[in-house]
């Protein structure tokens, strides 16, 4: 079972968009509302940690997956789309908090939840412990949903811990220059979030 926490471990808190986004949102001074952005991302591996626990890889249905994929690729670029007019907007501000874009209320936990669920990458990090080491070490039953919370709390703890670190970071970082270019990097980074997702789909077509 030791196994199954060090896999989760590996692929959550490894550098990616989710994690990224959350580093920046500290930086920015959004720490405080950020944490609803990861609690939806926690609760969206919940939900599919005990889905597909409980059910398997047969909802996987490459058809499905390809619709919600390119909706949630629509959905992120509206994301960029607001991260990227914060940053435009914090341009013009020359008051001490033009660092304090607000990125944070566009990281909200609906943004998570959604963006997760949507991703098709969770998928391939949830399958492997659901299909192979849940019934390896013969967790079933109650024990998928104990399980399932667990990894739930630990995928909230991923993005989490980054916003943390941006917070800790951004003390130390003053010039406003920094965040808007910040913010920036994020917007793009969104958008390269949603192309990837909207290739890796049309490809398979």
């Amino acid at each position: 079972m030791f196994e199954i926490l060090l896999y989760a471990i590996g692929v959550m808190y490894t550098p990616g968009p989710v994690n990224l986004l959350s580093l920046g949102a500290g930086l920015n001074g959004s720490a405080p509302r950020t944490l609803g952005f990861c609690a939806g991302v926690g609760l969206a591996m919940l939900i599919l940690f005990a889905l597909f626990g409980y059910t398997g890889a047969w909802l996987v249905v490459p058809e499905y997956q390809r619709v919600i994929s390119l909706l949630g690729a629509l959905y992120i670029l509206w994301l960029a789309w607001k991260v990227g007019c914060s940053a435009r907007r914090s341009a013009s501000m020359d008051t001490p908090q033009a660092k304090q874009t607000d990125v944070g209320s566009t990281l909200t936990f609906k943004s998570g939840l959604i963006m997760q669920l949507c991703n098709p990458k969770a998928p391939l990090a949830v399958l492997p412990i659901t299909t192979v080491q849940f019934p390896a070490v013969g967790i079933e039953g109650f024990g998928i949903l104990f399980w399932s919370l667990l990894l739930g709390a630990l995928a909230f703890g991923a993005p989490g811990s980054y916003v943390l670190m941006g917070a800790r970071m951004g003390r130390l970082i003053k010039s406003p220059v920094f965040f808007r270019a910040l913010n920036t990097l994020m917007a793009l980074l969104l958008v390269y979030v949603a192309v990837d997702i909207t290739y890796s789909q049309l490809s398979m077509l």
